[in-house]
Formats: C-alpha cells, sequence, structure tokens
C-alpha cells in the first residue's frame, strides 16, 4: 500500500508538480513515458513518488512517445488506468497513437505542457500542439495556472472514465510560463483526492476471459462511419458529464469551473478571446483599458474540444469587436481560434467585428501594452463599427509589421 504524502494546506508548486501530484493520488496503475521539454518533471517527479513509496502503480519508461502512448493504450484496454505527458515533438510523434486510444474509447488522460513545434527547433511554448491534437477525438481542458493544472488533472479522470463519456482527456499547461511557474497550491489530502476520482472501473477489457472482447478491429466501409459517428456523438454529448464533475470539484473545494470562462462581460463592448496564461494577462490589460473608459473583457475556453459552442455564442453576444488570440502559427489562413469563434458568431445571428492576432509563437513574450494595444484597435472598430485595421495582424513580430485582409 502507498505510503500518505503529507500536505500543506498550501503547496508551492509549478504547474509541472502539481500535475504530478495529481497523477499520484488519482492512483495511476500505470505511468508509461519517455521525457521531453518542458514536460519531463511531471513524469520525473511522479517516477520519484514510485521510488519513495507514496505511488501503488508502475511506471514504464519507454524508448519513444510513440510507445508512451501505445503503452497507456495497452494497459488501458487491459483494464487498468493509465496516463503520462508529453509537450511538442513528442507530441507530435503520438499523433497516431492519439487516435487509437479514442477510437478505441480508453480514458487515458494526458498532460500536455504546450510547447512550439520544429523546425526551428524550440523548446518554449505556444500551443502549436494543442491545435494538431485538437481533432484526435480526446476531451481537452485548458488551464491558466499550476492550480488549475492539479484541478483539472485530478477532474480529467473522472470526466473521461464516466460511464456516459469512455474518452480520453487532454489537460493543457503553457510550457515554462505555467509548467516552471511556482504558485500557491491548494491540493486535496490524498484521501479526499482518491475519494473524489474514484476507483477505476474497467470496461470490456482485454483481460476477461470470461467475456471476451476484440479492440482495434478492421472495419473499412461497412462500420467505420458508424463507429466515428458514434465516438463524436458521445464527445458530443460529454458536456453534461464535464458539467456535474465541474460542480462536483467545486462543491469539495469551492473553486469554480465552467465551459467558457470570462472575465468582465456583462457590459463588455470588445473583447479578448484567448487560450492558457495570455487570459491572466488579458484581464490585467482589460481592468487598465477601463480606466481609460473603455469597456473591455476577457473570454476563454476551460473546455476547446468539445467546443463549447452555445456558450461561446452567449458570453460575446453583446460584444461589439472581438480579438481571437491564436498561440500558433496559421499556416496559410487564419488561426483555428479566429475561425471557431467566428463560425459560432455567424451561426447565432451576431456579427461583431472580428480580428486575428497570432502572438507568442515560440516562447516570445506577450506583454501588457502589447494587449493594451489590441484593445485599442477594436475600440477604433467598435465606434467604426467596421474592421478599421487589417483582420490579421502578428502581434510582437521584429521587423516590418506583417498583416493581411
Amino acid at each position: 500500500m502507498a505510503k500518505k504524502f503529507e500536505l500543506n494546506e498550501v503547496e508551492v508548486w509549478d504547474g509541472n508538480m502539481a500535475a504530478a501530484h495529481a497523477l499520484r493520488q488519482a492512483q495511476v496503475d500505470i505511468v508509461a513515458a519517455y521525457p521531453i521539454t518542458p514536460s519531463t518533471p511531471i513524469v520525473q517527479n511522479y517516477s520519484k513518488f514510485l521510488a519513495d513509496g507514496y505511488v501503488d502503480g508502475e511506471f514504464i519508461m519507454v524508448e519513444s512517445e510513440h510507445s508512451a502512448m501505445s503503452g497507456c493504450v495497452a494497459a488501458s484496454a487491459a483494464g487498468v488506468r493509465a496516463a503520462t505527458a508529453t509537450s511538442s515533438q513528442g507530441f507530435a510523434l503520438m499523433v497516431e497513437v492519439l487516435y487509437q486510444a479514442s477510437g478505441m474509447r480508453l480514458p487515458i488522460v494526458l498532460t500536455v505542457v504546450n510547447r512550439a513545434l520544429a523546425a526551428p527547433l524550440n523548446v518554449n511554448g505556444d500551443h502549436s500542439d494543442m491545435y494538431l491534437g485538437r481533432d484526435a477525438g480526446w476531451i481537452n481542458l485548458c488551464s491558466y495556472n499550476p492550480q488549475e493544472a492539479y484541478d483539472l488533472t485530478l477532474m480529467a479522470f473522472k470526466i473521461g472514465e464516466d460511464p456516459n463519456v469512455r474518452l480520453p482527456v487532454m489537460v493543457h499547461q503553457d510550457g515554462f510560463i505555467c509548467s516552471h511557474t511556482a504558485q500557491n497550491v491548494r491540493p486535496l489530502q490524498d484521501e479526499e483526492a482518491a475519494e473524489f476520482v474514484g476507483e477505476y472501473k474497467p470496461v470490456n477489457t482485454m483481460l476477461d476471459v470470461a467475456n471476451p472482447v476484440t479492440h482495434g478491429v478492421q472495419t473499412e466501409e461497412d462500420w467505420h462511419f458508424e463507429h466515428k459517428a458514434r465516438q463524436h456523438h458521445d464527445l458530443m454529448n460529454s458536456f453534461d458529464t464535464i458539467k456535474k464533475v465541474f460542480n462536483e470539484f467545486k462543491e469539495r473545494t469551492g473553486r469554480e469551473y465552467d465551459l467558457v470562462y470570462t472575465y468582465k462581460m456583462d457590459d463588455a463592448d470588445v473583447a479578448i478571446f484567448a487560450l492558457g496564461t495570455t487570459v491572466e494577462s488579458a484581464r490585467i490589460a482589460a481592468d487598465q483599458m477601463r480606466e481609460k473608459g473603455i469597456k473591455a473583457g476577457v473570454v476563454s475556453l476551460r473546455v476547446l474540444r468539445p467546443f463549447p459552442f452555445k456558450e461561446v455564442a452567449k458570453a460575446l453576444e453583446n460584444v461589439k469587436a472581438v480579438a481571437a488570440m491564436d498561440r500558433s502559427a496559421p499556416g496559410g489562413t487564419f488561426g483555428a481560434l479566429f475561425n471557431e469563434v467566428s463560425a459560432t458568431m455567424l451561426a447565432h445571428g451576431k456579427s461583431p467585428v472580428m480580428l486575428n492576432y497570432i502572438y507568442g509563437l515560440g516562447g516570445r513574450d506577450t506583454t501588457i501594452d502589447m494587449l493594451k494595444e489590441v484593445y485599442e484597435d477594436l475600440d477604433k472598430c467598435a465606434k467604426a463599427g467596421k474592421a478599421v485595421v487589417p483582420l490579421q495582424q502578428f502581434l510582437g513580430l521584429r521587423g516590418p509589421k506583417l498583416s493581411f485582409y
């Protein structure tokens, strides 16, 4: 039996340590992992917990990230709780197996410390890996700080393993800005965390010889479409379970989560729509803009997939201009967040001025002053009732200004 880890009411943890403790407290049976910056400390800390007797499970060091996710798939299909962590190129190497995990309906938890994708090589944070995996059929949860990385990792197990969901879950945190920045974190005690997550209840396990099942079958045109449609149906209908788990967590901790995060949106004329640690910077910029008389707000997603279509429309229903902030190279079009938010508003009969900012690639700093410039652009557009600045701009880029349309 694992030893109890004595925790203070308030610990000073970075995002990696917070995620590692959440994996420990969730009593994961198998962690199969391969190290990669900046997520390495998650599995490194977890392996130390195991060596020191604080974990009952197994830690499997494999030869690549493809093998890490393959190990999790095998373990989960065999009937145990499985999890791992990765970043960037490691995430890219996992992609083939991400689709196996979701298609086989295995509730694996993957903590993703977001980092840029090469080339050129870069170990710092942006959302390229998050965007790469957003359509892999996994639930995607987004954190802004170490406390949320801890909370959402615990909740990820309970969401993914719910009988009405049975899908894998990613928990994202920004590389270095969250993963290596120590802040106050209020953890649950081990017993309370384990009670919240609950015992793992395997479904259709490969080792249940009394009830033989097949995983990863070949279906071709006869059944592939129906499998994918059912998977999409259950992913789209996972909102109720996500909200239920968020509510249960609030009752236990007092910490509140919702599908969409909003800040000072009740009377906002202009809004920044961003993901990750940028949300906290945008809140400061919004406060400073309000001192200048500009009604500024912030909107973000707590759940990237499934995409909270109705809730996003509700959050932005009275806004005159929106800046969709994409921290990933758009690759020849507008950013993904811009496209999804624009489509959401259009489908709900709303037409705020939509601007797209590409920012923070490869860990480039995004300052409060830069975000205030975005709000100033939005204010000009809101007052004019149309776009008076380019629709897509690269924010914080050295050299000549780069913009399109």
